[in-house]
Protein backbone atom coordinates (compact mmCIF):
# COMPACT_ATOMS: atom_id res chain seq x y z
CA UNK A 1 0.00 0.00 0.00
CA UNK A 2 1.59 3.51 -0.94
CA UNK A 3 -0.61 5.37 1.94
CA UNK A 4 0.54 5.84 5.02
CA UNK A 5 -1.16 4.30 7.79
CA UNK A 6 -1.13 6.56 10.86
CA UNK A 7 -1.53 6.25 14.99
CA UNK A 8 -5.10 6.99 14.90
CA UNK A 9 -5.79 5.27 11.74
CA UNK A 10 -4.14 2.34 13.78
CA UNK A 11 -5.78 2.52 16.75
CA UNK A 12 -9.11 2.39 14.80
CA UNK A 13 -8.62 -0.78 13.21
CA UNK A 14 -6.99 -2.59 16.14
CA UNK A 15 -9.63 -1.22 18.40
CA UNK A 16 -12.88 -2.62 15.84
CA UNK A 17 -10.67 -6.39 15.54
CA UNK A 18 -11.00 -6.20 19.50
CA UNK A 19 -14.21 -5.52 19.45
CA UNK A 20 -15.50 -8.54 17.19
CA UNK A 21 -14.21 -10.47 19.61
CA UNK A 22 -11.06 -11.24 22.36
CA UNK A 23 -8.14 -11.86 20.51
CA UNK A 24 -4.89 -11.87 20.81
CA UNK A 25 -1.65 -9.78 19.35
CA UNK A 26 -0.96 -12.25 16.75
CA UNK A 27 -4.47 -12.59 15.32
CA UNK A 28 -4.66 -9.04 14.97
CA UNK A 29 -1.53 -8.98 13.32
CA UNK A 30 -2.67 -11.79 11.00
CA UNK A 31 -6.04 -9.60 10.29
CA UNK A 32 -4.10 -6.22 9.57
CA UNK A 33 -1.94 -7.84 7.09
CA UNK A 34 -4.67 -9.16 4.85
CA UNK A 35 -5.30 -4.83 4.16
CA UNK A 36 -1.93 -3.47 5.38
CA UNK A 37 1.56 -4.05 5.41
CA UNK A 38 2.08 -4.50 9.08
CA UNK A 39 4.54 -5.93 11.19
CA UNK A 40 4.40 -7.37 15.04
CA UNK A 41 7.07 -4.48 15.81
CA UNK A 42 4.71 -1.98 15.12
CA UNK A 43 1.53 -3.51 16.39
CA UNK A 44 2.46 -4.42 19.70
CA UNK A 45 3.62 -0.68 20.52
CA UNK A 46 -0.41 0.04 19.46
CA UNK A 47 -1.83 -2.40 21.35
CA UNK A 48 0.32 -0.90 24.54
CA UNK A 49 -0.42 2.95 24.10
CA UNK A 50 -4.38 1.59 23.79
CA UNK A 51 -3.86 -0.70 27.34
CA UNK A 52 -2.11 2.52 28.73
CA UNK A 53 -5.54 4.65 27.89
CA UNK A 54 -7.50 2.12 29.55
CA UNK A 55 -9.49 1.18 25.71
CA UNK A 56 -8.50 -2.77 25.73
CA UNK A 57 -7.59 -5.14 28.38
CA UNK A 58 -5.36 -8.01 29.12
CA UNK A 59 -5.70 -11.04 30.54
CA UNK A 60 -3.70 -14.50 30.28
CA UNK A 61 -5.29 -17.71 28.51
CA UNK A 62 -4.07 -20.96 28.29
CA UNK A 63 -3.29 -22.44 24.94
CA UNK A 64 -1.09 -25.61 24.15
CA UNK A 65 0.61 -25.77 27.62
CA UNK A 66 1.44 -21.87 27.76
CA UNK A 67 -0.22 -18.83 28.23
CA UNK A 68 -1.55 -16.52 25.52
CA UNK A 69 -1.99 -12.87 26.57
CA UNK A 70 -5.64 -11.76 25.35
CA UNK A 71 -6.97 -8.37 24.70
CA UNK A 72 -10.29 -7.41 25.19
CA UNK A 73 -12.04 -3.77 24.47
CA UNK A 74 -13.17 -1.47 27.85
CA UNK A 75 -16.20 0.48 27.90
CA UNK A 76 -13.90 3.72 27.47
CA UNK A 77 -12.32 1.37 24.19
CA UNK A 78 -15.81 1.71 22.68
CA UNK A 79 -16.49 5.18 23.48
CA UNK A 80 -13.39 6.12 21.48
CA UNK A 81 -14.21 3.20 18.64
CA UNK A 82 -17.30 5.27 18.30
CA UNK A 83 -15.62 8.90 17.59
CA UNK A 84 -13.19 7.50 14.92
CA UNK A 85 -15.75 5.92 13.47
CA UNK A 86 -17.85 8.92 12.93
CA UNK A 87 -14.30 11.22 12.52
CA UNK A 88 -12.97 8.54 9.53
CA UNK A 89 -16.68 8.56 8.02
CA UNK A 90 -16.27 12.45 7.80
CA UNK A 91 -12.62 12.16 6.55
CA UNK A 92 -13.70 9.46 3.73
CA UNK A 93 -16.62 11.49 2.81
CA UNK A 94 -13.76 14.94 2.18
CA UNK A 95 -11.30 12.56 0.48
CA UNK A 96 -13.86 10.83 -2.08
CA UNK A 97 -15.44 13.69 -3.11
CA UNK A 98 -11.78 15.35 -4.04
CA UNK A 99 -10.21 12.09 -5.64
CA UNK A 100 -13.53 10.47 -7.60
CA UNK A 101 -14.39 13.85 -8.96
CA UNK A 102 -11.58 13.61 -11.40
CA UNK A 103 -11.75 10.03 -12.48
CA UNK A 104 -11.82 10.45 -16.04
CA UNK A 105 -8.88 8.58 -17.19
CA UNK A 106 -9.85 5.61 -19.31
Amino acid sequence: MIFNVNGALLDTLVLSIVERADTYGYEITRELRESLEISESTLYPVLRRLQKDACLEIYDKEFSGRNRRYYSITDRGKCQLKMYRNEWKNYRDKINNIVEEGDNCE
